[in-house]
């Protein structure tokens, strides 16, 4: 089936019909979309072995894109329109390429016979994503489309992020030869060798360490990692820190190793790694930092190795060594090879006091909401978390303990955990996935709950309500002075929701939390249909991250 022009016998090979047969080798078979005008000729007549999801924003395209392709682990396809859709995403993509999330982005343009006239919907597109793309093209002509849009698959792969292309709307129905082979490999693959002199000289200064730490990042997410780390950790008797910020957790979140998450600040990183004279940071770069502060980042005297598979996370860390390596290999062989330690591992970070429940009925907090879905969710549930002001609390009180079992944006921008959660959904049907979202990051791609529930993702959104942008509140005290701006009590985020059909119920209390999560988390893993809680809560008096 070739997606031709008009279709039929006889049909005239187009570009577009090109472009569905690259698209199909490379398992691009979903279109995440918000339609315009320049997109129509693609789009109109879809073959029915493509499928097409709405999204109602084109964040919230980008949004569920990124979710499905985290995933899946592989490529999603995204179809933006013009200057407007591609504006409108821009921020999306940037989150998708600071989650290494690969995207093959279709962007659509005017008609090219008239470009040089700025017609109306004309797009100045190659730069308007900025740096984060891995790769932009504008096709010199109509039939180096579909080689475009196969390096973009490749692209997306090994640069980790989005890759662009941006189409004017008459390439889709130029006629494409069958003897001109689109200008892109049918498969690359990037060979995942470990360097044996880099992981002995890795091990070896383990072995010279006294008191050796590890950190672990985002890039180490995954079942081979996770198994390797562990075992490497145990050998050494370390501890083990999640990096600060990170976007997914590097190890399992429950073993006694684990000493919990990095401050995201100098002195108290000092504190944190104080009586380590070497840390190993695995799969992130040294370190994620938020607000500045002076002086070094480690105790003074302790050596910082890091590995990672990203080439700009090494060579921004300042670390005695950096190794460009594939993660998961190279920690198994580096456990492997380190010396084993005798004795008693150190004691892990002090675990944080499971929250009670408010006394006599009275208003929520939100660790007693993290306390009471980390007390039901099951161990393979995806959390994906967008609650900025009390995100130390649901890592304390949800660990991730399977791999996948944290996702957030790591670029930091609002409006990723709605549309996240939906396209993780839709990826992994089986999956229990449960979105812990700010009513005020709610507010930023609230469209999404839309798609959720037209597409049959049956996440549960549970909303954390203040009325007010908590962070932005206890930063202003922070800096010494009053806030300009409101709070939005008023606002509804369950009659939202419901106006997007997406069902919605409101809790005040303890025992209605209870009740409905008692209800709904035996359900999640074959849920059809979304429901979001809408939470009221007492915003936190202080923010540490």
């Amino acid at each position: 089936m070739s997606g031709g022009a008009a279709g039929g016998a006889g049909a005239v090979r187009t570009v577009r019909g090109a472009v569905f047969d690259v698209l199909r080798r490379h398992g691009l078979t979903t279109v995440f979309a918000n339609p315009g005008s320049t997109e129509v000729a693609l789009l109109t007549d879809l073959p029915e072995d493509l499928r097409f999801v709405l999204a109602l924003h084109e964040g919230s395209v980008v949004g569920m894109a990124t979710g499905w392709a985290i995933a899946r682990e592989r490529p999603a396809l995204a179809l933006l329109h013009t200057t407007a859709g591609l504006g409108n995403a821009v921020g999306a993509l940037a989150t998708a390429r600071v989650n290494r999330a690969p995207l093959v982005v279709l962007v659509g343009q005017q008609d090219r016979r008239h470009l040089a006239l700025e017609p109306f919907l004309t797009g100045r597109l190659a730069g308007l994503a900025g740096d984060y793309p891995v790769r932009v093209e504008q096709p010199a002509r109509a039939q180096d489309v579909p080689g475009a849009v196969g390096r973009a698959c490749h692209e997306a792969v090994h640069g980790g992020g989005p890759a662009l292309v941006i189409v004017p709307m008459d390439d889709w129905a130029a006629p494409f030869p069958d003897d001109e082979p689109p200008a892109a490999a049918l498969a690359v693959h990037r060979v995942a060798a470990v360097d044996g002199a880099d992981v002995a000289r890795v091990a070896a200064l383990l072995d010279e360490a006294r008191a050796p730490a590890l950190v672990v990042g985002a890039g180490a997410d995954g079942a081979a990692a996770w198994a390797a780390l562990t075992r490497l950790a145990e050998r050494l008797h370390a501890p083990v820190w999640q990096e600060s910020f990170g976007a997914r957790a590097g190890f399992p979140q429950d073993h006694p190793l684990f000493a919990g998450h990095l401050p995201a600040d100098r002195p108290r990183l000092r504190a944190a790694l104080a009586g380590h004279d070497l840390v190993l940071t695995v799969g992130t770069a040294v370190w994620r930092q938020y607000p500045y502060t002076p002086g070094p980042l480690a105790p003074p005297g302790t050596r910082l190795v890091a590995v990672t598979a990203d080439p700009a996370e090494a060579h921004r860390s300042p670390v005695d060594l950096a190794v460009l390596a594939p993660v998961a290999p190279f920690a198994a062989r580096l456990a492997a090879h380190v010396t084993p330690r005798p004795g008693r591992p150190p004691a892990p970070g002090r675990p944080t006091a499971p929250a009670e429940p408010p006394p006599d009925g009275g208003p929520l907090r939100p660790a007693q909401v993290f306390a009471a879905l980390g007390a039901r969710l099951d161990a393979a549930t995806v959390l994906v978390e967008e609650t900025p002001s009390s995100r130390p609390a649901l890592h304390a009180l949800v660990p991730a303990r399977a791999p996948l079992g944290f996702l957030s944006a790591a670029m930091g921008g609002l409006g990723f955990a709605l549309p996240a959660a939906t396209g993780v959904r839709m990826a992994l049907p089986g999956r229990p996935v449960v979105a812990v979202v700010g009513d005020g990051s709610a507010l930023y791609q609230v469209q999404a709950l839309w798609s959720a529930a037209r597409y049959g993702a049956g996440v549960l959104f549970v909303v954390l309500s203040n009325g007010r942008y908590a962070v932005m509140d206890r930063l202003a005290e922070r800096h010494g002075g009053k806030p300009p701006w409101p709070d939005f009590a008023e606002v509804s985020v369950a009659a939202l929701a419901r106006g997007l059909g997406c069902p919605a119920r409101r809790v005040d209390r303890h025992d209605e939390l209870v009740a409905v999560l008692d209800e709904v988390v035996p359900t999640l893993a074959e849920r059809a249909e979304p429901l979001l809680l809408d939470v009221a809560v007492l915003a936190d008096p202080d923010f540490q991250p």
